[in-house]
């Protein structure tokens, strides 16, 4: 027995929250959005950053029945939770090894060349997925190998394409819709599936069967055809370590970036870049608390942020801040995208079900 079984958990300074209520309601929103289409879900990169042993259990009660994942070492995550045959495994079968996890789990591997067409054939086959590229040039099959004959051999479940700029209204959506239905014609599958989370918002032509929502899931607001739909999910929080007093020509943080001009009361926030919350947040960023605003100050570091707590009088060591993190907002203001707001997260944040609000 290790000498540190009995050891309890370390208790955390971050924590990340997650709107067990608002992301059922995304997904039920882009459901029905979807039309006579189904909405799955995209959960790779570990839901977004907000955990899948959370995010999955909370869909799957919504309604969800179809799961995507990019990587094999996500499956674990999903397996104790959703049937394994339920779940999509993007980047498909590299080597000998992906094609025999895939067999003994049961999970769906997506073939994106005719090397994993292949690979999975010789292996003895079985239910899959196929990946065709229709305009984005990342995987999938080329239009110009569907006439392969070892396609016919193939037992598939879902043909899939990805649409490159859903989010933009421009020509190459129509244009990959028409590749798509050119597609249809020629792979024989029991699904088919195109859309994305803006995807969704163009309209019922691009929702074939079965749509594939990611940030919108999450809260996030690619297409304003979803801003009245979709809710904010998660919510970042980080523990105040210090309180200190600044007097007028104080400096603050790396390189003296800010100076104060008054007292100002400061408080050390237990989050840095290393979590995800990046030096282009200095002098930017706010935190709340108890409804009062904290702005950012100084360049913030490693593992630390300073606010002016000047406003929040009561804030002591130990309380807790909500990182101000509407996406769409936060990607204007950062420079970020709303992907990397999200994935970004560090590993130090607590993603349990203590921070699974209902």
């Amino acid at each position: 027995m290790s000498v540190f079984s009995s050891v309890p958990l370390p208790p955390a300074a971050l924590r990340l929250a997650l709107d067990a209520t608002a992301l059922a309601s995304n997904w039920r929103a882009l459901d029905r959005l979807s039309g006579a289409a189904r909405a799955g879900a995209a959960v790779k990169a570990d839901a977004y950053g907000l955990g899948a042993a959370r995010v999955v259990p909370v869909l799957a009660q919504a309604g969800c029945r179809d799961w995507f994942v990019a990587h094999w070492c996500e499956v674990p995550d999903l397996l104790p939770h959703v049937p394994a045959a339920s779940i999509h495994v993007l980047h498909g079968p590299m080597n000998a090894a992906d094609v025999a996890y895939a067999q003994a789990s049961g999970v769906t591997p997506v073939l994106n060349s005719l090397a994993q067409v292949q690979r999975w054939l010789a292996a003895g086959g079985g239910r899959c997925d196929l990946m065709v590229d229709t305009g984005i040039n990342r995987l999938g099959l080329p239009m110009a190998d569907l006439g392969d004959p070892g396609l016919a051999a193939l037992d598939i479940d879902c043909c899939i394409s990805h649409l490159a700029s859903a989010d933009e209204d421009v020509a190459q959506n129509a244009q990959q819709l028409a590749r798509f239905q050119a597609v249809r014609a020629q792979i024989k599958a029991r699904r088919y599936s195109l859309a994305n989370s803006a995807g969704i918002a163009l309209g019922a032509a691009w929702h074939a069967d079965v749509t594939r929502p990611g940030i919108a899931l999450y809260g996030g607001i690619v297409r304003s055809e979803l801003a009245s739909v979709i809710a904010p999910v998660a919510r970042p929080q980080a523990a105040v370590i210090q309180r200190r007093q600044l007097h007028p020509g104080d400096h603050v943080g790396y390189n003296a970036t800010f100076t104060a001009d008054r007292p100002v009361a400061a408080a050390v926030v237990a989050l840095g870049y290393a979590d995800g919350y990046l030096r282009t947040w200095s002098g930017k960023g706010e935190f709340l608390w108890q409804g009062k605003t904290l702005p950012v100050i100084g360049r913030i570091s490693m593992d630390m942020t300073i606010v002016d707590a000047t406003d929040a009088p009561a804030l002591v060591e130990g309380d807790w801040l909500d990182v101000a993190y509407n996406l769409p907002e936060a990607a204007k203001i950062s420079g970020l995208s709303q992907y990397e707001l999200l994935t970004l997260m560090g590993r130090r944040f607590l993603r349990d079900k203590a921070c699974l609000t209902p």
